[in-house]
């Protein structure tokens, strides 16, 4: 079991050295004020800097899309990444005192080769990105086909200093649901997206009452912008695995200004998502 979560530095350098001769890898900054998040084809198996200085932390627990880098001031390091499927990633990581993007996602054509890149494995993996981009791109056909609807799921609206977010539709299609999301920016001023992020929040019972909440990872990200422009409005779809909600729990949409206060959170009761359209 080890030998499959472990890479030797051997593998490492061989992996390294074969992508930085054959290609230029493209490089993320980061700091220690932010963090900057990356968002995997795949889970996330292992993660490995080459420098103190600059530190990647994902779920090591359960394997998950995202992973965060964070930097202090040095020199210039490398990111290895390798997902579940074998999958291997290589950036070189900057330090940046001031960052105009936090949030990577990464596609699978980034990718610099495979950890086992025997003949077998290269046709399962073959297959499964073959599988992947056959559903990827029936995710995307089916969120324009929803954005040109005008189907509405109820009146699900937060506005805060003319920043206004809400959800459109909530569709459930095969054994997933898809999540229309609007956002209106009526003020003055660009609205620099940090994070979009959907969760389930569970209110626990007792003479204690707390409040838990549990991140939900998309499977999929449709027209997602990094900047709303003043007076403008964008429509963008997120798609999830299928869920149900008991009366103690409702999901929770959170939106995050980088660099702002302009966060709002939009509360989604039970029956919207059991009862999508």
């Amino acid at each position: 079991m080890k030998n499959h979560l472990f890479i030797s530095a051997f593998l490492l350098a061989s992996i390294v050295t074969k992508a930085q001769n054959t290609i230029v890898l493209d490089t993320i900054y980061a700091n220690d004020q932010k963090n900057v998040a990356l968002f995997f084809p795949e889970p996330i198996r292992q993660g490995i800097t080459g420098s103190d200085n600059f530190v990647f932390t994902y779920n090591r627990e359960k394997e998950q899309y995202l992973g965060l880098l964070q930097a202090k001031p040095g020199k210039e390091s490398n990111l290895l990444v390798v997902n579940r499927d074998g999958s291997v990633f290589s950036y070189i990581i900057k330090y940046k005192e001031q960052l105009s993007k936090l949030n990577y996602f990464i596609p699978m054509s980034s990718r610099i080769g495979n950890e086992r890149p025997l003949a077998n494995d290269s046709i399962k993996a073959a297959d499964s990105e073959t599988s992947t981009t056959k559903k990827h791109q029936y995710y995307e056909r089916f969120c324009a086909y929803l954005l040109d609807r005008k189907q509405r799921i109820g009146h699900l609206k937060k506005r805060k200093e003319g920043i206004a977010l809400s959800v459109e539709n909530i569709v459930f299609d095969k054994d997933e649901l898809y999540f229309v999301i609007q956002i209106k920016n009526n003020s003055s001023l660009d609205y620099d997206l940090n994070f979009l992020n959907l969760s389930i929040e569970t209110r626990q019972k007792g003479k204690k009452k707390s409040l838990q909440k549990l991140y939900q990872e998309p499977l999929f990200r449709y027209n997602v912008p990094s900047r709303i422009a003043k007076n403008e409005t964008v429509r963008l779809v997120y798609v999830l695995p299928k869920f149900s909600l008991s009366n103690e729990r409702r999901s929770v949409l959170e939106l995050n200004e980088s660099n702002g206060e302009r966060n709002l959170k939009l509360k989604i009761s039970n029956k919207y998502i059991n009862n999508p359209n």
